[in-house]
């Protein structure tokens, strides 16, 4: 489950995890339980993903623009017969993952791991305390337990290698705040060779943008 504040680019991470997941040989299934941002879903990157043999549960046709916490049958489904990884795509902030509660009954027999995106250059995660009262917030609407970090630091375009250690070692003092892991950290394709991977003792999570902010879609 990935999970995060607005604005984290929680459902690039989710797009860019199932890609390597499949590059990796893994069976990959991704859901979109994003039902309040109306902007960033990953669903918007539903062709692609299929066409890389990535299976993408949506809602009901009807509902694929709607703003209400439905959920398709399809969804329990995947988790009950999950791929190699499934991915389910939380909606941002707490307000996003009360759907996660929804599904209780079916994870609780799973091995599930939840994964909260932080971006610093983002309102309310910029530091520690507020990192972890986002994460504090999402676990009491989920009724679930944050299990990972991830660091997703970027300004879009504007990135810079220092934009990317600080959001290291953003989510490296709120792992040692909280004793969540941090399991991997984001960099787009560009900026990975300028990386000094020296400094980084974690995963790094390639992203190739494939959701378009909505100043520019055509």
């Amino acid at each position: 489950m990935i999970v995060g504040n607005y604005g984290s680019g929680k459902s690039e991470t989710a797009v860019n995890l199932a890609i390597t997941g499949k590059a990796q040989g893994k069976s990959v299934k991704i859901t979109d339980l994003d039902l309040v941002n109306p902007y960033f879903r990953s669903r918007e990157a539903r062709k692609p993903l299929e066409n890389m043999g990535i299976e993408v549960v949506l809602p009901d046709s009807k509902y694929m623009h709607a703003d209400l916490p439905i959920l398709s049958p399809t969804v329990a489904g995947i988790i009950q017969n999950p791929a190699d990884l499934t991915i389910l795509d939380a909606g941002g902030d707490d307000a996003g993952v009360t759907v996660l509660a929804a599904l209780a009954d079916v994870l609780k027999d799973k091995q599930v791991q939840m994964i909260q995106v932080i971006n610093p250059m983002r309102p309310f995660t910029e530091d520690l305390n507020g990192c972890i009262k986002i994460m504090r917030e999402i676990e009491a609407s989920s009724k679930l337990k944050v299990t990972g970090l991830a660091s997703n630091a970027n300004l879009i375009d504007e990135t810079t290698p220092e934009i990317i250690y600080r959001g290291y070692d953003l989510v490296r003092k709120v792992s040692d705040a909280t004793g969540v892991k941090v399991e991997f950290i984001t960099a787009s394709t560009e900026l990975l060779p300028k990386l000094d991977m020296d400094c980084i003792d974690c995963p790094v999570l390639p992203i190739d943008r494939k959701l378009a902010p909505p100043w520019r879609r055509i």
